[in-house]
């Protein structure tokens, strides 16, 4: 579903991203390691669109998309959950998902059941306002609202920071879900180094802007990941 290829990305004259190539398939989730500061962010701003890259190519489903603003790539199929939630404080629940909708044809502008069923505290406050919520519910509300955009590429970006044990545990059965039912590709970003282990099919571990270490869930090394996490 995903593929990037040797991608360059600049902030000025400083080079966050150097020759990073990742993919991401249908059905599995890739999780992507590594300190803060090390590039992680920035190559999923890339992904999206919202930060344009030097060199290199991304492509969606086999098409490039390295020039296309966020709003096509939206229309392609990709949501991202952002690290910090960043949701809308003045809005209801219910409009928050609803702006999920936006790359969406008019037949298809409609909340998911799944939604409501990964987390029913969701439907029960639907009439409250996002920034009433607590940082753990907010976290499950861009969650859903990602979701509402029938995603063929799910981005989330450290879902767990900040968050309380037990909707860490909602979220890893939303995740776990959703790769079961097997339309869609995550590329999950996390420094929690056992909910990543637990979760993922692939990963790759960033430092310096580039990718040190790759691999599947049979050959993660939790101690070699730990080492390029904790220098």
């Amino acid at each position: 579903m995903l593929a990037v290829s040797n991608v360059d990305l600049y902030y000025g004259a400083a080079q966050a991203l150097r020759s990073v190539s990742l993919s991401a398939a249908i059905g599995r989730v890739t999780c992507l390691l590594g300190r803060n500061g090390v590039g992680k962010t920035s190559l999923l701003r890339a992904i999206v669109g919202l930060q344009p890259i030097a060199s290199g190519s991304i492509a969606l489903a086999d098409e490039e998309v390295s020039r296309l603003p966020p709003y096509e790539r939206a229309r392609r199929g990709v949501a991202m959950v952002p690290q910090g939630r960043e949701i809308f404080p003045l809005l209801t629940v219910k409009e928050n998902l609803e702006t999920g909708f936006a790359p969406l044809v008019r037949d298809q502008r409609k909340i998911p059941d799944e939604v409501f069923e990964l987390f029913p505290v969701l439907q029960s406050m639907l009439k409250r306002r996002g920034g009433d919520l607590s940082g753990g519910q907010q976290q499950q509300l861009a969650i859903g609202r990602a979701l509402t955009m029938r995603p063929r590429l799910l981005v989330l970006d450290e879902p767990t920071e900040g968050i309380q044990p037990s909707v860490i545990k909602d979220i890893g059965r939303a995740i776990t879900f959703l790769r079961q039912r097997g339309d869609m590709a995550i590329l999950l970003v996390e420094q929690y180094l056992e909910f990543a282990h637990e979760l993922a099919d692939d990963f790759a571990v960033m430092d310096r802007g580039e990718i040190v270490m790759s691999g599947t869930r049979e050959t993660f090394d939790q101690e070699a990941v730990r080492r390029h996490m904790t220098v």
